[in-house]
């Protein structure tokens, strides 16, 4: 039985790579999508005609149309692929669970990385209280309400204000920050968010405020 069991547990783990490989590919078409509207100086919702409804001649209509309609498209296959994501990582879960305890000290994260469970459990220290459409934080899978319980190195054991977030972003342009969150449904996920430019302000596209110690 438990031989059966880790051979699932395997497949079930190789699926998540899998998905998470394709996650990350998804994420880099997207980022190509979104530069070209950078590069013309625009973001989803900006006007392509003047005053006088004519084109804008300082940017290239047919491309940021067609750009526009990829990252829908492309949005809305990655908000479906994380839901893939989660699934399996919750398979993950309940079959590391059945496999004793050797299976069990270790899990599939978002990152496609095998991490040992925490020894002490962690508690949130942070609300996620705005998501902006697009944004690298959306991108991601991060939601409104959302409790941060892990950013990167920072958790409730060593944050000290918002700024070590700031800072923690700020050096990670480009790279990618693993986010344990827990839901309004008090599921815990575990997500992968990249810093970097985008159409809107910052490098999330996301505001978080501290959590008081009675709201944990």
């Amino acid at each position: 039985m438990k031989m059966v069991v880790d051979m699932e547990l395997e497949d079930a783990k190789k699926n998540v790579l899998d998905l998470i490989k394709e996650k990350d590919d998804l994420e880099m078409k997207l980022l190509e999508q979104k530069n070209i509207l950078e590069s013309n100086r625009v973001g989803m919702n900006d006007p392509l005609v003047d005053d006088e409804d004519y084109p804008r001649a300082d940017v290239d209509v047919y491309q940021v149309r067609q750009a526009r309609s990829r990252i829908i498209c492309l949005q809305n296959d990655h908000k479906a692929l994380m839901r893939r994501i989660e699934a399996g990582l919750v398979k993950v879960h309940s079959l590391a669970g059945k496999g004793g305890e050797e299976s069990a000290t270790s899990q599939v994260t978002a990152s496609g990385n095998l991490q040992d469970d925490d020894e002490l459990p962690l508690e949130p220290f942070l609300r996620v209280n705005l998501v902006s459409s697009g944004s690298p934080a959306e991108l991601a899978g991060i939601a409104l309400n959302d409790l941060v319980m892990e950013f990167g190195s920072i958790n409730a054991q060593n944050f000290r204000s918002l700024k070590d977030i700031g800072d923690l972003v700020e050096q990670s342009r480009y790279k990618e920050i693993m986010v344990k969150v827990k839901r309004v449904d008090m599921k815990v996920v575990v997500l992968t968010l990249t810093p970097r430019p985008w159409a809107g302000k910052g490098l999330l596209g996301c505001n978080v405020i501290p959590l008081e110690a009675v709201e944990r």
